[in-house]
């Protein structure tokens, strides 16, 4: 079984939860190739939060004296998880794009360290929505690495609902 498949219950029966946790982890890498090649991946989705990592990899690092991961790799996760956490908000696959993803980088993600990125989207109007991103150190979600605000572009057709199916 894959690394996120959704799990059957004992009748073979499929949680709607494990069914979304599997199509995001599917949508993460399948969509984006970028995000395969730097080997992003889904976490969990849980109270409206979603999460991805970042293991750590050769490939990634932006100085080969202090093995740290390059910032671009940061960015990346954390505008793949921002752009995650609107899809779940919208439960459906409606064209979005990055306006704006303001970051501050805290310190570097250590040298060995998978990261990881966890952000909500708390806000959604029509046209536009808000999101929060913290990317810390998989073994300490307090060791906070970076943090994000960013807004998507939502790419709607008439008819569809303007709140994203959320309350």
């Amino acid at each position: 079984m894959a690394e996120n498949a959704p799990k059957e219950a004992n009748d073979g029966t499929v949680s709607e939860s494990d069914a979304i946790d599997a199509r995001i982890s599917e949508g993460v890498s399948a969509f984006v190739p970028h995000n395969r090649a730097l080997g992003i991946h889904f976490v969990e989705a849980k109270g409206g939060s979603v999460t991805l990592g970042l293991p750590y990899d050769d490939k990634l690092v932006g100085d080969p004296v202090t093995r740290i991961i390059h910032g671009g790799a940061i960015t990346t996760l954390m505008d793949a998880t921002c752009g995650t956490a609107v899809f779940v908000r919208l439960k459906e696959a409606i064209p979005i794009a990055t306006l704006d993803l303001r970051i501050d980088y805290l310190k570097p993600a250590e040298p060995g360290e998978t990261v990881h990125a966890r952000a909500d989207c708390f806000k959604i109007t029509r046209t536009i929505a808000f999101v929060r991103c913290e990317a810390f150190h998989a073994r300490d979600s307090k060791d906070l690495v970076a943090v994000a605000n960013g807004t998507f572009m939502i790419f709607r057709t008439s008819g569809t609902d303007p709140k994203g199916g959320a309350p």
